[in-house]
């Protein structure tokens, strides 16, 4: 793995032009921060591995992942590649931590049991939460702020995806096509009806949804802290869910899982036999955000004319969707087909949010400065709705907005296409 890295890292030139367009430096101004810095850190990571593992690992977690350095990198170096691999050799080094070993390895791989605990957690939550935003939809937990600090976020919803729905089997329709759903974790847990209104597009296009049970994490969060024994039972665990049906596409919602199945899941696949690769390679080939599906795929087109006079609604950028995967003109055409909105940009709409998955929860106060700057952008549009595709990013801003008073509503792209197809039925 260590002579893979040095290859890898021999195409950076160390111009240093990423400082420009990471956000973490753009807070701190340190050069073990940016792109760069950590490359020459990691030039002579068999030896810093040994001295100071500590803050080699240290240097490394302190980065959003956003990949707003590799998408503007003259030379081609594969960032993401690089440190998510540092990650994972030095968590084979070092371990896991007690705590990450028991989310990772304890729950988070074992999908029944990590439901039934959220279930619960579901149940008995309203005990505890304190409503923060009626307009957001955020509380606020005294009990959890040691571990969650004074975040605004929404409440797990009181039923999940996969109690509403166990599984999906329905055939072609006038389309002619056939699409896999994959929800994710956030939407399954959090925000359901960003799935319901997933399969009303779908249903409105005439194309079959097959969605099966025992679906599990992309397994990102585990493979971001480098365990790559969890990230590998996640996807043995997705594979067999998807090897009962044939399907066209598989179709997510989330620019994380989008960006995980379909580039890190071909990256990492060195621990699978030959047969589970060519799965692999399959499922990736035929991965697809959902915004993108509609607009390339089914041609779904915004009218010539823009329109005006409708309620303001500006877009953020995912990271994984624009930066991994190019997809930025789809969702806006997505807003624009719905005459009852208007579609206004935001200064730096392609920025990160400063989410980053466990980013969020190691740096908070970082992640909160950065949330901050999108924050600015968001209510300096003079925007009502703000969108995007990524339920990340939808916590991010709402938590940022939520603690600023801004009563700006956070919605999905896709929502906002299907509030169209309801004015339109009869």
């Amino acid at each position: 793995m260590l002579e893979k890295l040095d290859d890898q890292m021999s195409v950076c030139m160390h111009c240093g032009l990423c400082q420009a367009v990471c956000p973490v430096y753009g807070e701190t101004l340190k050069e073990a921060d940016v792109a760069r810095g950590k490359i020459i850190l990691l030039e002579n990571l068999a030896q810093q591995m040994i001295k100071e593992p500590k803050k080699v690992k240290a240097n490394l977690d302190k980065c959003l992942l956003c990949g707003s350095c590799e998408a503007n990198c003259p030379s081609g170096v594969k960032v993401m590649d690089i440190f998510i691999n540092a990650r994972a050799i030095l968590t084979r080094y070092q371990g896991l931590s007690k705590t990450k070993k028991a989310i990772f390895r304890g729950m988070l791989s074992r999908p029944k049991l990590f439901n039934r605990m959220l279930g619960m957690a579901a149940l008995v939550q309203g005990v505890a939460l304190k409503k923060e935003s009626p307009v957001i939809g955020t509380t606020s937990c005294a009990m959890l702020r040691p571990m969650l600090g004074d975040r605004h976020f929404p409440s797990l919803a009181p039923k999940s995806l996969h109690k509403k729905i166990k599984s999906l089997d329905t055939p072609r329709g006038k389309s002619g096509l056939r699409v896999a759903f994959y929800p994710g974790c956030m939407i399954d847990l959090v925000y359901p009806h960003i799935a319901e209104a997933c399969f009303k597009v779908l249903k409105h296009h005439g194309v079959g949804v097959f969605m099966p049970e025992g679906q599990a994490c992309c397994g990102i969060p585990a493979l971001a802290s480098g365990d790559t024994q969890t990230h590998a039972s996640l996807t043995r665990i997705n594979l067999k869910a998807f090897a009962k049906n044939d399907f066209d596409y598989l179709v997510t919602a989330c620019a994380t899982c989008t960006s995980t199945i379909k580039e890190i899941w071909p990256m990492m696949d060195q621990e699978f036999t030959d047969q589970e690769k060519e799965q692999i390679r399959t499922i990736s080939a035929k991965t697809m955000d959902i915004s993108a599906f509609l607009v390339d795929v089914l041609g779904v087109k915004p009218p010539e004319l823009p329109n005006h006079g409708g309620e303001m609604v500006t877009y953020h950028d995912p990271c994984h969707l624009k930066n991994s995967m190019g997809v930025s003109s789809q969702p806006r055409d997505l807003i624009r087909s719905n005459s009852h909105y208007e579609l206004v940009e935001m200064k730096d709409a392609g920025r990160c949010c400063g989410c980053g998955g466990s980013f969020n929860l190691q740096h908070y106060e970082l992640s909160q400065h950065i949330g901050q700057q999108k924050r600015d952008n968001i209510v300096n549009s003079n925007a009502q709705v703000v969108a995007t595709g990524c339920p990340a990013c939808m916590l991010q801003i709402q938590d940022t907005l939520s603690r600023n008073h801004d009563p700006i509503k956070v919605k999905h792209t896709i929502e906002l296409y299907a509030e169209m197809l309801d004015r339109h039925q009869p």
